[in-house]
Order: structure tokens, then C-alpha cells, then sequence
């Protein structure tokens, strides 16, 4: 018995060492990236990274943060756009993916067949802008950051994987009883496809929290910068200034104690950080929703 029970322990061990391996190399950088936000400059030159702060300070998140009222605007325009966007782009994919994945739907196939042909080909940026500011009129709206992000092909084959799953007698049984199209989708469907809906939304709202070109495209605003543009502008003046020493010398700071890679690993804190709070109430409905769902033709 123990030496049946010997080489299940050792593929065991052997599965524990390689997650733990895997685990430390995305943990690691992470705490590194915190731990240089938190260094001086001069030190970070003068001996390098360390996941330990050698001499603690605070100044690049000061560089930062020296306007509090327009990053916390960024904040709430991306916090709109995001929430905005998740709801609206996962009630359109569920609704797309539905239909392409009814057996009873006569052009499911050229259906699926065109949305795939555009995960090859788009029309290209210049037809996009044309379409959004002088046809939509949407520039310098919030609209122009939500439009573009909603419907993507590719959640929509990974729902309609998913949704392709469901049985259909389920379907089948509920218009016996008298269920309407609607009350289908949105009373049996919808919540039978909670796992591909939570791995969707994770997917949709992740990019509209990153997405800073459509805004670097149709917004002149300031009061609609989304927090990636506002901290791209940020970057790009850190780096103006870093190369810059006149400049330095009447701010009076010396180039070695600008916080420029310690301003960039505070940028990175600040844009992913709220995203990472939300990442693990939604993390059983990922993994399940991922093994499910998107490997269906």
C-alpha cells in the first residue's frame, strides 16, 4: 500500500513545487514594483532595485498626486466608463452569443462566421475616428470611451461557447410552459450562464480600466480624462523633465533625487490597484467560466 501511495505523493510534491514556482514568480514582481514606489531615487541609482525599501520615501507618490482633485476625477470618469461599459458590453455579448448559439436559429452559422471574420479584419482607425466624431458626434463624450470596448468578437465566441452548452430541452421545456424569448434569456439563461458572465465581465471591465487610446483619440476635455491618459501625460512629463536639468535646477531638485522610476512604479500602483481589489470575488466564476465555456466551436 505505501508503495502504491509513494509515486502519488511525489507527483503531488512535485505539482506543489512547480504552482509554488509559478506563484513566486508573479508574486515577486509585484511586491518589487510596490517596493520601488516606496524607495528614494538616489538610492534606487545608486544600489538598485531590492524588494525591501533600503531608504524609504514618499516622494514619488507626492509627484504624483500633486493634483488630488484631477486624479480623483480620472478615477470617476474611469470608474463610469468601466461600470458603464461591463454592463451594457455583457448584456450585448450574452444577447449576440445567445442567438449565433440557438441550433434553432437558421443563420447561427453565418452568423458566427461573420463575427469571426472580424476577429481577422476591422476597418482600421481612420474609418473608426470618421464614424465616431463626425458621424456619431461623440467626441468629448463619455459615450466615445464606452461605444468602442462594448462588443468585442472574441467574448463573444468564448459566451457562445458556453451558452452552446445548455441543454436544449431546457429551452425547449420552457416554451411548453408558455416562456417568451425574453423571459428565457433573462429568467433561465442568464442565470444558468453566471460563470461565463462573471469571466466576460472580468475580461470587458479590465479593458475599459486600461484603455487610455480612445481617449487620447476623441477627448479634449480635461474633465473627462480617464485615469490611464491622465497618468500616460504624467509619464511623459516626468520624462520631459528628467531630460530637462535646466528645468530641475529652478524646481530646485537635483537629477539624481527626481523620483522618475519610482513616479512610474507609483503610476502602476495607483492604475491596477482597485482592479486587483476586485479580482477575487470573481475569482471561482473565472476559472470556471474559463474551463467551461471557451473551447466550444
Amino acid at each position: 500500500m505505501r508503495n502504491a501511495m509513494q509515486p502519488h505523493r511525489i507527483s503531488q510534491a512535485v505539482i506543489h513545487v512547480l504552482f509554488t514556482l509559478v506563484t513566486l514568480s508573479m508574486v515577486l514582481p509585484f511586491l518589487l514594483v510596490v517596493s520601488i514606489s516606496f524607495s528614494a531615487e538616489a538610492e534606487l541609482i545608486s544600489s538598485g532595485y531590492s524588494l525591501l525599501p533600503k531608504v524609504f520615501s514618499m516622494e514619488a507618490y507626492r509627484l504624483v498626486l500633486q493634483a488630488p482633485k484631477a486624479i480623483l476625477r480620472a478615477y470617476g470618469v474611469t470608474g463610469t466608463v468601466t461600470v458603464a461599459g461591463t454592463c451594457l458590453g455583457l448584456l450585448l455579448t450574452a444577447m449576440t452569443a445567445y442567438v449565433i448559439s440557438r441550433q434553432d436559429f437558421r443563420y447561427n452559422r453565418i452568423g458566427t462566421f461573420i463575427i469571426f471574420f472580424t476577429m481577422l479584419f476591422n476597418g482600421g482607425l481612420v474609418p473608426s475616428y470618421i464614424l465616431m466624431t463626425q458621424v456619431l458626434h461623440l467626441k468629448d463624450t463619455l459615450w466615445a470611451l464606452i461605444l468602442p470596448g462594448m462588443l468585442t468578437p472574441f467574448n463573444i465566441m468564448v459566451m457562445k461557447g458556453f451558452l452552446g452548452k445548455i441543454p436544449g430541452e431546457i429551452v425547449e421545456s420552457a416554451k411548453v410552459d408558455g416562456a417568451r424569448e425574453l423571459t428565457l434569456f433573462f429568467r433561465i439563461i442568464l442565470p444558468l450562464a453566471t460563470p461565463a458572465l462573471a469571466t466576460i465581465g472580468l475580461f470587458i471591465s479590465f479593458g475599459f480600466w486600461n484603455a487610455w487610446f480612445p481617449a487620447m483619440l476623441y477627448i479634449d476635455n480635461p474633465n473627462l480624462v480617464p485615469l490611464q491618459l491622465m497618468l500616460v501625460r504624467i509619464m511623459d512629463n516626468i520624462e520631459f523633465m528628467t531630460q530637462n536639468e535646466q528645468m530641475l535646477a529652478q524646481m530646485g531638485a537635483a537629477p539624481q533625487d527626481f523620483p522618475a522610476l519610482s513616479a512610474r512604479m507609483a503610476m502602476v500602483i495607483l492604475a491596477a490597484g482597485p482592479m486587483l481589489l476586485v479580482f477575487p470575488f470573481f475569482q471561482r466564476y473565472f476559472v470556471q467560466g474559463l474551463t467551461v465555456g471557451s473551447l466550444k466551436g
